[in-house]
């Protein structure tokens, strides 16, 4: 049975990334005024979200320098270089005993903000799901909820235990909130970053 629904949520932030095909390290940015990164935890902190747990990894002294005065608990990724999954599991692992679920959040993803977090957030308080999923114009991507009933299929040696094999194990019994199609933007590429910020320009003007 999924946990109690008036227990606090974690936040789970991945941060941990190598930026290669950007060519600098991207969650250090500037986008709207704010660097990518403090503006993705800015915006799990303001969606309500009980621990937001930053995963560290690459640049970790760097991106936790940018991040100084938040209310987080920062936590180092030795094996980032192994890939998301093993951030994800760190994450997980680190969420406290009193919180029913944890939201996985990309840090990456400048377009997705507190409202839609907090929207995810009152979804799985509303229901009895184990499975909060967000949908841009039908793709499944993050910020995904996991109740905490779930947190057990993580584990596993690397390569196993990942989100996205959960979320496909649980589909069928999962709750889903709809987003527009543009507010899936990430960033992969340099190419990505004027694009997103004529987004940001435009939502804020």
């Amino acid at each position: 049975m999924p946990s109690e629904r008036t227990a606090p949520l974690a936040g789970i932030i991945l941060a941990a990334g190598e930026s290669r095909r950007m060519g600098e390290n991207k969650l250090l940015m500037k986008m709207a005024g704010d660097s990518v990164v403090r503006r993705a935890v800015r915006n799990a902190i303001e969606a309500g979200l009980s621990r937001v747990i930053v995963v560290l990894g690459f640049e970790a002294e760097r991106v936790a320098d940018e991040l100084a005065h938040l209310d987080i608990q920062p936590v180092l990724n030795p094996d980032f270089h192994l890939g998301i999954n093993t951030s994800v599991q760190l994450g997980i692992s680190c969420v406290p005993d009193q919180c029913s679920g944890a939201m996985v959040i990309l840090a990456d993803m400048p377009l997705v903000t507190s409202r839609m977090m907090a929207d995810v957030a009152s979804r799985y308080r509303q229901g009895r799901e184990p499975l909060v999923i967000s949908l841009y114009d039908g793709v499944h991507a993050p910020p995904t909820l996991y109740d905490r009933s779930l947190f057990g299929e993580f584990d596993g040696p690397a390569g196993e235990g990942c989100g996205r094999r959960i979320v496909e194990a649980h589909r069928h019994e999962a709750a889903t909130v709809a987003w527009p199609g543009d507010r899936l933007a990430d960033l992969d590429v340099p190419e990505d970053v004027e694009r997103v910020r004529v987004h940001l320009a435009e939502a804020t003007s």
